[in-house]
């Protein structure tokens, strides 16, 4: 299957919006009250299928640089998620040490995801 020259893998973007739900999800459940066993293994999948989708979203063949940095940067995203999980498990670490690793990785899926259709409209114009 060959990549078109406008869009990534269909199924690794489904995989790594299905995983930022998951994890969205996951990070409510402490309001909701339900038990913090439960959320970590959420949240791991979640962050476990966000840096497997954003690891095989790559650029479309021929995308300027930047371009290709952006689709670097959302799989960064995605091990910053993987991070939080581990915070998640880890005992040493502080009780909210995750939610910054979830902040960063939000951050940049937020601006990631801003910049990559700007810039490959103005490359396409090119």
């Amino acid at each position: 299957m060959k990549q078109t020259d406008l869009a990534p893998v269909a199924w690794a973007t489904w995989l790594a919006v299905a995983g930022l739900l998951i994890v969205v999800v996951a990070t409510a459940l402490p309001l909701l009250r339900i038990g913090s066993d439960v959320m970590k293994w959420i949240y791991a999948a979640g962050a476990i299928a966000v840096a497997v989708g954003r690891g095989f979203c790559r650029a479309p063949e021929g995308a300027s640089l930047r371009l290709r940095r952006l689709y670097r940067l959302e799989m960064w995203a995605g091990i910053m998620f993987c991070v939080g999980a581990f915070f998640l498990f880890y005992q040493g670490a502080g009780h909210m040490d995750y939610m910054a690793f979830t902040l960063a990785g939000g951050v940049i899926e937020v601006y990631a995801s801003l910049m990559i259709p700007r810039i490959a409209a103005s490359d396409s114009k090119r």
